[in-house]
């Protein structure tokens, strides 16, 4: 046993207890019976020794065992921040990917509306068109029909024997009068 063992309260408790299995291993067996001889001032002191130590240790081991306590604390509620956080994450991923989702249907909705309106326009473009192309048409017949006309009364001059006048040769034309006094 050692001299600063016997007056240091913060030995070690296992040193202690080596110290006093020590002393029992090295005592004098009484002969003729299994006891031994031990130094009753040694034994007390080694007793007094953990005695002393014993509250100082115990002490050591609630300050352990609540310095472990609160970094299990502090674990718990790192763990629940963090779990919070993945949390609120996940749900704005959630809420930005039902937006994402949204917009996407809103801009095929819009789509459609501008490809329904754009079809809208090109038949009542196509409409109007046939519509002025058929009353071209039917300005066009009647114009037709007033040419056809105006040759046909030509025709009857040429084969009526009336004089024919050559245009080209003529300096200052003079037109043809009818009858009423209209020109032709």
């Amino acid at each position: 046993m050692t001299s600063d063992t016997n007056h240091n309260p913060t030995a070690g408790l296992l040193e202690i207890l080596e110290d006093l299995a020590a002393l029992l291993e090295n005592a004098r067996a009484v002969p003729l019976s299994p006891n031994v001889k031990v130094d009753r001032d040694q034994a007390l002191g080694l007793v007094d020794e953990l005695r002393d130590a014993l509250p100082t240790q115990v002490a050591r081991a609630d300050e352990v065992l609540a310095q472990a306590e609160r970094t299990l604390q502090d674990a718990h509620r790192q763990a629940e921040e963090i779990v919070a956080s993945a949390r609120a994450r996940a749900i704005e991923l959630v809420e930005h990917e039902q937006v994402v989702v949204q917009a996407r249907s809103r801009a095929a909705e819009i789509v459609a509306e501008a490809e329904r309106k754009a079809a809208e326009l090109r038949s009542d473009a196509d409409q109007y068109c046939d519509s002025r192309l058929a009353e071209f048409e039917q300005d066009l017949a009647g114009l037709t029909r007033q040419v056809q006309a105006g040759r046909a009364k030509l025709a009857e001059r040429f084969d009526g024997g009336g004089p024919r006048v050559r245009w080209d040769s003529v300096t200052d034309p003079q037109w043809p009068q009818e009858k009423a006094g209209r020109p032709a």
